[in-house]
């Protein structure tokens, strides 16, 4: 292992680095996804990068952008869609409507050239950047698209990415109450009739600086007082209950694999929300494929 580390650090010193292949495999965790994970020695220089790029770029980052970060994830992201909604509607006492949106095929439309461009203009070393190309271009969908979901950095380049688009948010169209997690988005108003009209200004950012679109069938605009579904959640003024095909997807993993560190990972996820009914049903029943 000494010897592969200190092979890599000659290449990179001379600038002979190359990467290599990845290995493709699929999993469906929510939904089908294609994975490609990186060589041993790849992976280890994946994670110096980020090592020494997220702290710079963490700093550059809105408050309210929470993928893949530290100190952040998913339920901070829904504890702060909840603060927000409290602040909107005036504590349930106004009408508070939710622009929920997803980007199509995010992963695998971020551009290369775009992003080697937002990267150039954020690292002053060369030679940080010839690394960054190598990474970048070591993947591709189709000619210069696509970024390996396998790969840390990955995470990294696609908040960078997208971190673009959050400045616009927060400082030209200058939205307060927003917030993103990976390439799902939602914006929060008492008027219907804004979040309508920013819709077109969104897709012309999105389509002209980053080369993204917007998924045509999950873009809606809903009150909170219906349910808004945010990150497998159901959100409602007072509460929140996890969605369905959450439900139908967690039941069906407990059957699957009844251990007790699956039960303690859902039991975990539970909390977050209204679920003591669900809770108490999977206790339950297994208990009684326990006592069985």
């Amino acid at each position: 292992m000494f010897d592969n580390i200190l092979q890599l650090h000659q290449e990179l010193a001379n600038k002979s680095y190359e990467h290599e292949n990845y290995y493709r495999f699929n999993i469906s965790d929510p939904k089908p996804r294609v994975i490609h994970k990186a060589s041993v020695r790849d992976r280890l220089l994946h994670h110096a990068i980020h090592r020494i790029l997220y702290p710079f770029f963490a700093k550059t980052f809105i408050s309210d952008s929470f993928s893949c970060q530290i100190g952040k994830g998913m339920h901070k992201a829904i504890n702060r869609f909840r603060s927000l909604a409290y602040q909107v509607s005036k504590n349930n006492t106004k009408t508070c409507w939710v622009l929920k949106c997803d980007i199509k095929k995010f992963f695998n439309s971020i551009d290369h050239e775009i992003l080697l461009k937002i990267l150039e203009f954020c690292i002053p070393d060369k030679n940080i950047i010839w690394l960054l190309e190598r990474i970048i271009g070591s993947f591709s969908v189709i000619d210069g698209k696509g970024l390996p979901l396998g790969n840390l950095t990955s995470q990294l380049l696609s908040n960078i990415y997208m971190n673009e688009f959050d400045q616009f948010v927060k400082h030209r169209l200058k939205i307060k109450d927003y917030i993103r997690y990976a390439d799902d988005f939602v914006l929060l108003s008492r008027e219907k009739a804004s979040l309508i009209n920013l819709i077109p200004e969104i897709q012309q950012f999105l389509e002209n600086k980053l080369g993204l679109s917007l998924h045509p069938d999950k873009v809606f605009i809903k009150t909170l007082a219906s349910g808004v579904d945010f990150l497998g959640w159901a959100h409602f003024p007072d509460h929140r209950v996890l969605r369905t095909t959450t439900k139908r997807r967690m039941l069906k993993r407990i059957a699957e694999s009844p251990i007790p560190e699956t039960l303690q990972s859902y039991m975990g996820l539970l909390k977050h929300g209204n679920t003591n009914k669900l809770r108490a049903e999977i206790l339950h029943s297994q208990k009684l494929e326990f006592q069985q």
